[in-house]
């Protein structure tokens, strides 16, 4: 049985870095704000969206509602899209969707679908790690980490309360 090789690419420090940086440069470009919107998808984009919550708040004026997005990564298409906040909300807004991995678009897409019935003052997109495999036409506005895989590679990302944090390519 082969054994799958994993590299480290991104260490706990390094992620604590790239999510500091996340935030100065949302600051930065909503700097006329005083309240934003982070939906963070399922699990991991959750806790990425949390961790961008606490250092917005340390660092700046914003103030920042927080909001999970649940839907099935793999088939969004076939599964109801929840919210933890009623969508109108974010009327008038800056909507930060927030996700660990970007790969094919697809799942930051239909993670947008929720708020275009309603009138954000714009939609932004923050991953953790780009990959440049787009079919859909979505581009991250804030990146952690952007990385030219192959489709064959696979990222894993280690990210939560209690757990070693890092980010595996294999």
């Amino acid at each position: 049985m082969d054994e799958i090789r994993r590299s480290l690419i991104l260490t706990a420090d390094d992620i604590s870095k790239k999510i500091e940086r996340i935030s100065y440069e949302i600051l930065e470009n909503n700097d006329d704000e005083q309240e934003i919107v982070l939906a963070g998808i399922r699990h991991k984009g959750f806790i990425f969206a949390q961790k961008l919550e606490a250092c917005l708040l340390k660092a700046g004026h914003l103030s920042v509602i927080l909001t999970d997005i649940q839907l099935q990564k793999h088939q969004p298409s076939n599964s109801g899209i929840l919210m933890g906040i009623d969508s109108s909300s974010v009327n008038n807004k800056v909507v930060i969707v927030c996700d660990d991995v970007a790969n094919t678009g697809k799942t930051l897409l239909y993670a947008m679908k929720p708020f275009l019935d309603f009138a954000p003052k714009k939609i932004q997109v923050a991953v953790l790690v780009d990959r440049k495999h787009k079919i859909y036409p979505v581009c991250a506005d804030y990146v952690g980490l952007s990385l030219s895989t192959s489709l064959q590679e696979h990222i894993t990302v280690q990210i939560g309360t209690g757990i070693y944090e890092a980010v595996f390519l294999s």
